[in-house]
């Protein structure tokens, strides 16, 4: 697909996203209240609001970068929701004004942007817009490379009577990249989600952030605060200045 960039995942799926992933870990409001310390914070890849609307309710202040107008619009339509302002734009470049306390970006939406000097840019622009005792919370999957069988996996999401959703990749282990479709069967035909990412190694991620002046000051399982280990799935990496 050689026009993906930026809009093409939330554009296509901004209709049905929030039926896809309307739940949350509310350890994950709890962590991100806390170290937000009252806040505001910054929420790079906002989408429609699934973390940043029961954050707000916790009483933090929350501002959101998302590049994908439809995303944003399903956000607005929310209680509370036009109470957040969205920044339109490439969440790497943090077109923002000011400092946060906190900026977090979560359900592996860092792996959005596709070459590592993109991310290493991220991390630099955010570095400019944390507060000085600041904290940068990354929240992203482990990559497990026994998911791929010849560079490709194909996995059943969800089955009905009259629907099918599946999950087909591909990978490209020199480019770190995973280009996958999300299909969606009904009886009336089927629908196409495509998506994109470059997954970022855990040594290759602090390195970034090392990068860009940070270093990292907690690494968790999870949003409870787990140890994170060999076996662990995602990990919730929290950066501050070096």
């Amino acid at each position: 697909m050689e026009s993906y960039d930026e809009t093409t995942y939330g554009d296509a799926i901004a209709h049905i996203y929030d039926d896809w992933y309307e739940s949350y870990d509310p350890a994950a409001i709890e962590t991100l209240a806390e170290l937000a310390r009252g806040g505001p914070a910054l929420e790079l890849g906002i989408g429609t609001g699934r973390i940043a609307l029961p954050l707000q309710d916790r009483g933090v202040m929350v501002h959101g970068i998302e590049a994908s107008e439809k995303m944003v619009a399903k956000l607005q339509a929310k209680p509370g929701g036009y109470r957040i302002p969205v920044t339109i734009g490439n969440f790497a470049d943090v077109p923002v004004q000011g400092e946060y306390p906190l900026i977090f970006v979560v359900f592996n939406t860092l792996f959005a942007l596709l070459t590592q000097e993109e991310q290493v840019q991220c991390f630099r622009n955010v570095a400019e817009h944390l507060a000085p005792d600041g904290v940068f919370v990354t929240e992203t999957f482990m990559p497990d490379m026994t998911r791929f069988q010849r560079g490709q996996n194909i996995s059943l999401v969800a089955m009905d009577d009259g629907y099918l959703r599946i999950d087909v990749t591909r990978h490209d282990p020199v480019l770190q990249h995973i280009y996958s479709q999300h299909v969606a069967w009904t009886e009336s035909g089927a629908r196409f989600y495509p998506v994109r990412l470059r997954y970022i190694w855990p040594s290759e991620l602090d390195l970034m952030a090392q990068l860009a002046g940070l270093k990292l000051v907690a690494r968790w399982g999870d949003w409870s605060k787990s140890p994170f280990t060999k076996d662990s799935g995602k990990l919730i990496s929290v950066f501050g200045r070096a």
